[in-house]
């Protein structure tokens, strides 16, 4: 039981704590820098990747390619900037932290009758095996997660039709 909660607060907590963020906000565009990279998407699943040039209230104009494209707000479903990606640097960490909670685990789950006998305890061999399942368990994750930030989503159109 205690497993399960500590991997309720661990991974679930975190995960919908983001994605409960809005990024339905336009004004988010504001905070982008001119040349940065960045994918569009518009509501009819065009995806255009250039560099950001400039947005204002009706729309957001980009260089794709030699050539510059203005798009209206309404036409904009998503806009990604696509910066670095961090997914090498998210699976060392997450599995540096598996390895460290799974060492521990495998550690206080093996009990030793006689710490002084060689036979007596596996405490080590527990705790190595915990870690390389923490450390493979972790990695994993941390190479899942999203690398690249969703700034903007459009809101979903809601029908006032009756069903």
């Amino acid at each position: 039981m205690r497993k399960a909660t500590l991997a309720f607060f661990v991974i679930l907590i975190p995960c919908s704590l983001r994605a409960q963020d809005k990024k339905s906000d336009w004004k988010a565009l504001y905070s982008l820098h001119s040349g940065e990279k960045i994918e569009l998407t518009e509501t009819g699943m065009k995806k255009h990747v250039g560099t950001f040039s400039t947005v204002t209230d009706e729309a957001i104009q980009m260089r794709e390619g030699s050539n510059d494209i203005g798009i209206p707000k309404e036409s904009v479903a998503r806009v990604t900037v696509l910066d670095k990606s961090h997914r090498l640097r998210n699976s060392l960490i997450f599995g540096a932290v598996g390895a460290g909670a799974g060492a521990g685990i495998g550690a206080a789950a093996t009990r030793c009758s006689s710490p002084n006998s060689f036979t007596g305890c596996w405490r080590d061999v527990a705790a190595g095996i915990g870690a390389v399942v923490g450390l493979l368990g972790g990695a994993g994750v941390g190479a899942a997660i999203p690398s690249h930030p969703t700034i903007y989503r459009a809101e979903a159109v809601k029908s006032n039709a009756a069903h």
